[in-house]
């Protein structure tokens, strides 16, 4: 098998579980407070926002929680995904370094959000929920969405930062084929939108705000709506461990154990998938793989921001949480992986973070695409902006183990594939791709407006 390149499990191998890291992480959770009264929030208010089998998982301490079958049926339609070794990359970048990919790009939606858009789906039908609101960056997690609400006959709402709906057409037209409803945000659909065009008709708009726009949706519908959020909050990691549960058994069949495990980092969803797995093995079984995140250089939360509490959302009306944030009020610069365009990041990958169970870099919107384009010249696939930001420390992993003569084995979740980003593309190709240094002075700002929170002590 030693020169085996394609790694499929079968269809009897899908998890039958999701791994709660809660259950082993050194790292005691912290509480999420309410935006208004700074307290612990307690499950009447976050069941405005979703389904209580949802919030159940949130407070389980349970090692496994068991995947439903229906959810589990839907997932056949494209899990297990596969793992491939990049040989040909490997021998463009002439390294010792052994490369592996977790490819999620193969499911309908081309991207690793149905993972947990189908179980959330599946909840709320379940709940007798009949409309659901969320917002999307570029567009993957809103496709995803979608998707999961024509198989479970759900109305969905869609508030896409503009930005990114003026960038990626196509996106848009994919969320309304599936049957969603698809919002530029900000818009005059919500108090929140409105106000935000008042203070400034072109905003280009960022997820925070989109964000203020699907909760404001769903709380101020008398129930009728319910929120479906694509990262950060617990459930979404949870659900996402399939692809680091799968990698686990197909790393076995490459008789090979990664010594680095990378994703890209926005709100933490993709990333958490693939490594959380892996730090159960180094926290119970005594493996030592280092964990690394990578986020853009436009909105390096975990590199430059400030572990504290802030909201989840521009609008303040979002749960507040303890992360690394840029400040809920930083719209970063609009570059072109939109998905990662967050001011903040998951509070369990935060709180590990802070004690160094993970590290983090932050990379160039040039330096990404200069990989990406790479990685496609190698191995045919396009990749989507934010999954190249994995490409690019990979990259830069196998070279440095090229200069020290390592044999290092590298292992990175292809999250989502790009064939919806091609105009990004056009712009690297054609030199007009813009590069964003780190926006010290907008995130200055935006620390002013921190919330004032004295729990816990």
């Amino acid at each position: 098998m030693s020169d085996q390149t394609r790694f499929t499990l079968n269809e009897s191998d899908l998890p039958k579980f999701w791994y709660n890291i809660n259950a082993d992480s050194p790292v005691p959770p912290t509480p999420v407070l309410h935006p208004g009264t700074m307290e612990p929030v307690t499950p009447d208010f976050l069941s405005v926002l979703f389904p209580m089998d949802l919030i159940l998982q949130v407070v389980s301490k349970e090692r496994y929680i068991e995947i439903p079958e229906e959810v589990r049926e839907v997932y056949k339609l494209y899990r297990p995904t596969p793992l491939l070794r990049a040989r040909r990359l490997e021998k463009a970048l002439d390294t010792t370094a052994h490369i592996y990919y977790k490819y999620e790009g193969v499911s309908p939606a081309g991207s690793h959000k149905p993972n947990t858009a189908i179980p959330q789906a599946f909840y709320n039908k379940k709940a007798g929920t009949n409309t659901l609101t969320t917002e999307t960056g570029a567009g993957q997690w809103g496709s995803a969405l979608s998707m999961a609400c024509s198989f479970f006959d759900l109305d969905l709402e869609v508030y896409m930062v503009k930005v990114s709906y003026n960038q990626k057409p196509y996106r848009r037209i994919l969320m309304e084929t599936y049957g969603a409803q698809v919002y530029a945000s900000p818009t005059d659909r919500t108090n929140y939108g409105r106000s935000v065009l008042a203070e400034d008709p072109d905003n280009p708009g960022s997820l925070g705000i989109a964000i203020s726009e699907a909760v404001e949706a769903a709380a101020t519908s008398q129930g009728a709506k319910k929120y479906g959020i694509g990262s950060v909050f617990d459930f979404v990691l949870l659900h996402q461990t399939v692809v680091g549960e799968e990698a686990l058994k197909q790393m076995d069949m490459a008789d090979e154990y990664p010594d680095v495990v990378i994703g890209c980092t926005g709100g933490g969803s993709n990333f958490a998938g693939i490594v959380l797995p892996f730090l159960r093995e180094n926290l119970k079984n005594g493996k030592c793989t280092r964990l690394l995140a990578v986020e853009p250089t436009a909105a390096p939360s975990f590199t430059k921001g400030v572990y504290t509490f802030d909201y989840g959302d521009t609008a303040r009306i979002a749960p507040i949480v303890k992360m690394h944030t840029l400040g809920h009020d930083f719209i970063p610069p609009a570059i072109h992986a939109g998905g990662l365009r967050y001011h903040g990041m998951a509070p369990i990958l935060c709180g590990l973070y802070d004690a160094g169970h993970i590290e983090a870099v932050a990379v160039k919107q040039k330096a990404t695409f200069e990989a990406a384009v790479q990685f496609a010249r190698a191995e045919g696939i396009i990749p989507a902006p934010e999954s190249a930001h994995a490409i690019r420390a990979a990259i830069d992993e196998a070279l440095d183990a090229k200069a020290k003569g390592e044999k290092r084995v590298i292992l990175f979740n292809l999250s989502g594939h790009g064939h919806f980003d091609l105009g990004a593309y056009e712009s690297y190709l054609n030199g007009k791709l813009e590069d964003y240094d780190y926006p010290e002075e907008a995130v200055k700002e935006a620390m002013t407006k921190l919330p004032e929170v004295s729990f816990p002590a």
